[in-house]
């Protein structure tokens, strides 16, 4: 919100009557909304920018000599969820500041369905806090999949609407597509009223959603998708008016597929922007955050103005904030990135509202992380512990006989969705056992609410385990904590020890734990630092491979594998999920 006495100042400033705060003098400006790059002068006071007018001389407090550096905007992250990167958001900031994202368009699906809207009010007094802005996506889905899993919170429409009227809020978060194509409860298009009525777009998430059933999900008002994986699903969003907003993460790696198809055929980018969506730190500082989805594009051969206005200006006009963000002209905020290459984005130093955040990749400030609260930490809560009969798959007809056909969910490389397969599994005893040498290994999700102690058991193909367990208390969108092991003892271990965490995640094997660490913050976030976090996660997926795992993400895979709401099978506490379909349905076959 701006005020009468910051507008003063900004005409005063450019009038030459009182001295601006900054001058950033010799740059190369990238202008998204123009499409030029050219040389001039930054002038700005307080979070502003005041000018950008080339060869006027104003009077400035301190003076910085850019050096011939690019000017380019502060990068826009259009859809992600903080909580995956298992950071707090302080932690988050000072990770992802240094790579030029200055905004955040932040899904708080994850906290919202462990703790409501006490957790997204908790959330919030940590976003005051950022050198960085986060704005909220308002989670339209708590619970993802009603009467199919078991959460901590509920967030209904009458709730919704007043998250929608917080200063923060910018959208209503993902609709999954099942909402409005097979349930059609009043609840989820009231929802997207609320949005809509108030200026604000609603999301979407309709992947594998193709022709009249794409025609009608986009008629109940949805504005975009971020799960496009092929190029057909990419253009008919694009056909039908919707957004696409194109992910990179560290299981989502779509820019290479989607922007290769909008070069190869000339696709105009004017509805085309990026995202995260779920990206570990190890990921984000080996590769970069969104200015990694930019390079990508650019080396893929889109040309740099069109990758950085997908970027910046596209991301802000799809939110209503192009007054605010999304470029360098005058009245617009002041996050400015100063880079030596066009076609590489190093930021070497980024601004923040008016003031230098970080230099040469490394903030200028520790954002401290804050002290949670007691009851936020305390959201683990099994009904009982776990032993290794609590991941019986009984046999069903076939338990006299030495095997049973069975439904596997099987893992896509590099993607979050995933395929039904199928295996015939040995049975012992009248239970169903996995079989490493078929690559199957026992997938289980486990109640942890304290609510009814229930077990969900299915098998999954794509680990490559051979031995032992591992386990997270981050599984989508339910967050129940997630096992995958080829030894029920093992993962009755690697659960409890979890549990014992208060949440987290662990690796097991023959009975010892190898590596766990502990994730207290509703039971999907450290209260440590990114340092500290990202030597724990090498560990953790160090001991995984020691396990035969040659996931290269194996834990965001294990917390994706799941998701009910993905295609094509999804695992809840209660059961396996047919997705499309969004029904429960047998593990073993008849």
């Amino acid at each position: 919100m701006r005020t009468l006495e910051e507008l003063k100042e900004l005409v005063a400033c450019g009038k030459g009557e009182i001295p601006c705060d900054w001058k950033l003098a010799n740059v190369q400006l990238v202008n998204v909304y123009s499409r030029e790059i050219y040389p001039t002068d930054i002038y700005v006071k307080g979070k502003r920018i005041v000018s950008i007018e080339p060869g006027i001389h104003l009077e400035a407090r301190q003076v910085k000599d850019c050096g011939n550096l690019y000017a380019i905007p502060g990068m826009i992250d259009s859809h992600m969820h903080f909580e995956s990167t298992m950071l707090s958001p302080e932690a988050l900031a000072d990770v992802v500041v240094p790579k030029g994202t200055t905004t955040m368009m932040a899904d708080l699906m994850e906290i919202a369905n462990v703790a409501g809207e006490a957790g997204l009010k908790e959330m919030l007094k940590s976003l005051e806090r950022m050198p960085c802005r986060m704005l909220i996506e308002v989670s339209s889905r708590v619970p993802t999949a009603p009467g199919l899993e078991t959460t901590g919170a509920v967030l209904g429409a009458a709730e919704v609407d007043a998250l929608l009227g917080w200063k923060e809020s910018v959208s209503l978060g993902e609709m999954d597509s099942s909402k409005i194509l097979l349930s059609r409860e009043d609840e989820y298009l009231e929802k997207i009223c609320s949005a809509l009525n108030r200026g604000k777009p609603a999301n979407g998430h309709a992947i594998g959603r193709l022709g009249q059933e794409l025609n009608i999900y986009a008629s109940s008002g949805i504005s975009d998708d971020h799960e496009c994986v092929t190029e057909e699903e990419m253009v008919q969003r694009l056909r039908v008016g919707m957004k696409v907003f194109i992910r990179e993460g560290s299981t989502e790696r779509n820019v290479e597929g989607l922007v290769r198809a909008v070069v190869e055929h000339g696709l105009d980018t004017e509805n085309l922007m990026f995202c995260t969506d779920d990206k570990h730190i190890g990921d984000i500082r080996r590769e970069g955050h969104i200015n990694y989805n930019v390079n990508k594009s650019i080396a893929l051969g889109l040309e740099p103005m069109e990758a950085i206005r997908m970027a910046t200006i596209h991301a802000a006009k799809h939110f209503r904030m192009e007054e605010e963000i999304g470029s360098i002209t005058p009245g617009r905020m002041a996050d400015i990135i100063l880079a030596r290459d066009i076609r590489d984005i190093q930021p070497e130093e980024v601004w923040f509202e008016g003031r230098p955040a970080a230099v040469g990749g490394a903030m200028l400030e520790e954002t401290k992380v804050r002290v949670y609260p007691g009851w936020i930490k305390d959201t683990v809560k099994l009904k009982t512990p776990v032993t290794a009969g609590s991941f019986a798959v009984p046999a069903g007809r076939h338990g006299g006989g030495a095997a049973a056909p069975v439904r596997v969910i099987r893992l896509v490389k590099d993607q979050i969705i995933n395929q039904e397969d199928r295996a015939e599994l040995p049975v012992k005893d009248g239970f169903v056992l996995a079989d490493p040498s078929q690559d199957v290994a026992k997938l289980s999700v486990v109640e942890r609410y304290g609510k009814n102690g229930n077990v969900g058991t299915g098998f999954v193909r794509g680990f490559h385990l051979e031995r032992g367990a591992m386990a997270y208390s981050m599984s989508h969108d339910h967050h129940n904590i997630v096992t995958a092991g080829v030894d029920d003892g093992d993962m009755a271990a690697a659960v409890n020890e979890v549990a014992r965490l208060r949440g987290g995640l662990a690796v097991v094997c023959g009975g010892r734990v190898l590596a766990s660490m502990e994730l207290p913050i509703g039971g999907l976030m450290s209260e440590e630092g990114p340092r500290e976090v990202e030597e724990r996660l090498d560990g953790l997926n160090r001991a995984a491979a020691s396990l035969g795992c040659d996931t290269s993400a194996p834990f965001m895979a294990l917390s994706f594998i799941s998701l009910p709401t993905v295609p094509e099978l999804g695992l809840t506490d209660m059961g396996l999920v047919d997705v499309l379909e969004h029904k429960l349905i047998p593990v073993v076959l008849e």
